[in-house]
């Protein structure tokens, strides 16, 4: 198969839930209102360590596109789909944007947060 060469992002990033390669930053969101099929989808201008499916045209919510799904480089999971070409003007600007379904991706900073604190000597109060 030959060796897989990951891009790592510098800053905060959204990484796949399954093997935790980095995928987008955080500024690069364009919209964290998108739907797909199992829930929330955001909308990215840029996207790495991916691979991309056939493409094929699609009936969606905002009409017919053309698509090709994305999939995780590194474990091979999907993660969503690319809009390559779409058919109504008004949906112009999602051309060449990429969709990452929520339920499939982490966000690096909420991994960070330790939700199972317990106080420690110093926190607790003195009788």
């Amino acid at each position: 198969m030959g060796r897989l060469f990951l891009v790592d992002l510098e800053g905060r990033a959204y990484r796949c839930r399954f093997c935790v390669s980095d995928l987008a930053l955080a500024d690069d969101v364009l919209s964290r209102y998108f739907s797909c099929n199992r829930g929330r989808a955001y909308l990215f201008s840029n996207v790495v360590n991916i691979t991309l499916g056939r493409q094929e045209e699609r009936m969606m919510l905002s009409g017919m596109h053309t698509v090709e799904d994305i999939f995780c480089c590194s474990c091979g999971q999907y993660l969503g789909w690319k809009y390559v070409t779409v058919h109504d003007k008004s949906q112009k600007y999602k051309e060449g944007k990429f969709v990452l379904e929520r339920w499939r991706i982490v966000d690096e900073v909420t991994e960070e947060f330790n939700l199972d604190a317990r106080p420690s000597s110093s926190d607790a109060e003195n009788p």
